[in-house]
């Protein structure tokens, strides 16, 4: 699918209808073309994210699982790839789920085949998770050839190139972070 033009922009990119007073974005120094280029930019990731989506929902519903289930997959893969010991309460940290809510968890994902509970290799106490074999080949069939597809495009990308995209990312990142905890303030007035 090409890139957006202009004409094809959803209005909900569009400043002038989304922000038609400038009360969130002051636009007053953009100049028409800067804006333009703006908004197809913010069309563009909109299309990402919905596409990312379109690919979470499908993955999910192939493999029976929620999307804090398939994070959890996601995690064990790594981990499997890599050669890393995964303990539950790593895996919950990870997630960012209670104990008891990990333990529901794992329960279901053994229950379904999609993990299994191991000894510990130096801690006795302490057991281990790892996805199945199955569960692995999945998850790469299903899910990781999506994402894979994601290197053609920044391969194609010179190393200037690069370099600008995840410059954006990071401060789009940032700022996104940074709004986050500005919620609830008093916004300041223009004078």
């Amino acid at each position: 699918m090409a890139a957006l033009d202009n004409e094809e922009l959803p209005t909900i990119y569009n400043l002038a209808s989304s922000d038609p007073r400038s009360e969130l974005i002051d636009r007053s120094t953009v100049g028409e073309e800067a804006l333009q280029q703006i908004e197809r930019i913010m069309a563009e990731m909109g299309r990402l994210r919905s596409v990312e989506r379109k690919i979470s929902r499908a993955s999910q519903q192939y493999m029976k699982l929620n999307e804090t289930d398939m994070r959890a997959i996601r995690f064990l893969i790594s981990a499997k790839n890599t050669g890393d010991i995964v303990t539950p309460s790593a895996l919950a940290k990870y997630l960012k789920i209670t104990t008891a809510s990990m333990t529901k968890m794992i329960d279901k994902l053994e229950r379904a085949g999609h993990v299994v509970r191991t000894a510990h290799p130096t801690d006795r106490r302490s057991l281990c998770l790892a996805v199945t074999d199955h569960t692995h080949m999945a998850a790469r069939e299903q899910v990781g050839r999506h994402h894979a597809s994601r290197f053609g495009a920044a391969a194609r990308l010179t190393p200037a190139e690069r370099e600008v995209v995840i410059r954006f990312l990071s401060e789009t990142a940032q700022d996104m972070e940074s709004s986050i905890n500005s919620v609830g303030e008093k916004p300041t007035p223009k004078p």
